[in-house]
């Protein structure tokens, strides 16, 4: 077996320069719950900020649908990741991403229905509409519940639509393209359409799991981690404001064993 051997010197440098290369430009990648266009510019500031604190060139990027965002993530092209929590297992498990901070908070779905349905509407005739296939708490989370809680099992009776965004199923339900739709607290919240969300409102709400992760590549050095925390853990409040988060926390990979059992049960079933 051939040994290469460094004086302890060189491996310093080789260590520096490999951090330095590594740093230059750091892609920070968000999963599109919403238009790319309404992300750039809730993120961007984000990214700016990050930039100026840590001297890193932080460059924010989005796709045009969460099945591409989940191409891109598990091949690992992200440096960091900002994902739903079904999205963190198989990325961990792929691309070994390590979360490292979180909204502080728990992450629920809700299904929307228009103003005139009650729960009743929640029938195995009833069109459902979700981002897409993965979307954890506004897709498998709600179909879960569906089935366990109303009888409807959603895959069985074969009445749904994946339209790409929360914001597009929203406005799928409210222009009666579906009848009810699955989503999360959050992006309803910040649905601001003024020609469809009067005509909506939520009928169902899932219990609560730990909220999107954020996540560094595996292969990311320490020292770029630490660096990218300090900074996100002092980001200004009207930043965060512009992310709907009132606070962001630590969290680790250990947290998101209870999504890895659901998931488990889910994809069993």
């Amino acid at each position: 077996m051939i040994r290469m051997l460094f004086p302890a010197g060189m491996v310093s440098v080789l260590m520096l320069v490999s951090s330095h290369s590594y740093a230059q430009n750091i892609v920070i990648g968000v999963v599109p719950q919403q238009s790319p266009l309404v992300l750039f510019k809730k993120w961007q500031p984000l990214a700016k900020f990050l930039s100026e604190q840590t001297g890193y060139k932080v460059q924010f990027k989005t796709e045009k649908s969460i099945p591409e965002f989940e191409n891109v993530l598990y091949q690992g092209g992200y440096d960091i990741a900002y994902m739903n929590p079904y999205h963190y297992v198989v990325a961990n498990k792929r691309q070994g991403y390590q979360a490292a901070l979180r909204r502080k908070g728990d992450i629920r779905g809700i299904l929307v229905s228009r103003l005139d349905d009650d729960i009743s509407s929640i029938n195995k005739g009833a069109e459902f509409l979700f981002p897409s296939p993965n979307a954890f708490a506004a897709t498998l989370v709600m179909k879960y519940e569906l089935k366990h809680k109303f009888n409807v099992d959603v895959e069985a009776l074969g009445h749904y639509k994946y339209v790409n965004s929360h914001d597009s199923v929203y406005k799928g339900v409210a222009r009666k393209i579906g009848d009810l739709g699955g989503g999360v607290e959050r992006t309803f919240n910040n649905f601001k359409s003024s020609s469809d969300k009067p005509f909506l409102k939520v009928l169902y709400t899932t219990k609560g799991y730990p909220s999107h992760p954020i996540a560094y590549k595996a292969d990311m050095p320490e020292e770029v981690k630490e660096k990218l925390t300090e900074a996100f853990l002092s980001l200004p409040q009207g930043i965060l404001d512009n992310l709907s988060m009132q606070e962001i926390q630590l969290t680790d990979d250990k947290e998101y064993d209870a999504i890895r059992e659901i998931a488990k049960s889910l994809m069993t079933e």
